[in-house]
């Protein structure tokens, strides 16, 4: 029994294996799907640096050292809208219907896109970092708690990705993916300390901004990386990063397993 248990987990984590490379493989041979998505990640950081820094209070600190943190947390929200496009598109040309027909674990399509797109976040991630660096943004707290951020970062975007995933598979349609994906992205985004200190938003939009997913991971982000107490936000974040797995990962397994009925 034990041999079997662990023979089925082998060739699970086998198919997982094969799924991540094949959506790394699609990185490989179409770059401009991560090429354009760097280059547009670039250009919001300069934008909202150079074009809203200067009139946004942070409490004395440089713009930039104030928004690159949640910069960061950013690209990953928003990184999870394209999962589920790209799950769309699978739907649309029948490529799930041809995973499905394979004797393969039926979890490790999803997962295996999943896990591709955590390296992509790993990389647009370092990306960001080196962009903000040229633009004057210094860590202030040692290297080993940036690293530590940066893999609380992915691991929240991993969580969001699940969000992703059952949005993509249940629409069906590129286009509606993409309107969906943005609809919930958006004020999780915006309504949050990524931007400006929740101080400064109406008393309605704070009670919102502080129970937002995304303001625990920012200000987890922004103490680790210049320095500060991250007791009250880590534990946040780690509940929601739980939460939200519990609650999507079972959802979109059901509705892939209800796809082949």
């Amino acid at each position: 029994m034990s041999m079997s248990v662990s023979d089925n987990l082998s060739n699970a984590l086998s198919d997982i294996g094969v799924m991540t490379w094949r959506n790394m493989l699609r990185y490989i041979r179409l770059p401009q799907l991560l090429v354009f998505n760097a280059l547009l990640n670039v250009v919001l950081l300069l934008l909202f640096n150079y074009v809203f820094g200067g009139a946004i209070r942070t409490g004395g600190i440089a713009y930039i050292q104030y928004f690159l943190p949640g910069f960061m947390v950013q690209t990953v929200v928003f990184g999870s809208t394209q999962t589920s496009v790209g799950l769309a598109e699978d739907l649309s040309k029948g490529m799930i219907d041809r995973f499905r027909s394979l004797p393969m674990s039926r979890p490790a399509f999803l997962t295996g896109r999943v896990v591709a797109d955590a390296a992509r976040y790993a990389i647009l991630i370092s990306l960001m970092i080196a962009v903000g660096s040229i633009m004057g943004f210094r860590f202030e707290n040692g290297v080993l708690p940036v690293f530590a951020g940066v893999a609380l970062i992915i691991f929240f975007g991993i969580a969001l990705t699940w969000v992703g995933v059952f949005i993509g598979i249940s629409v069906r349609d590129v286009e509606t993916a993409q309107v969906a994906g943005f609809v919930w992205v958006f004020p999780l985004v915006f309504a949050s300390s990524l931007y400006v200190p929740i101080e400064t938003m109406p008393t309605w939009l704070q009670v919102f901004a502080q129970i937002n997913p995304v303001t625990p991971m920012v200000d987890t982000m922004r103490a680790l990386a210049l320095g500060g107490s991250i007791s009250a936000s880590l534990w946040k974040t780690l509940a929601w990063d739980g939460a939200i797995i519990l609650a999507f990962l079972p959802l979109a397994l059901r509705r892939y397993r209800l796809m082949a009925q």
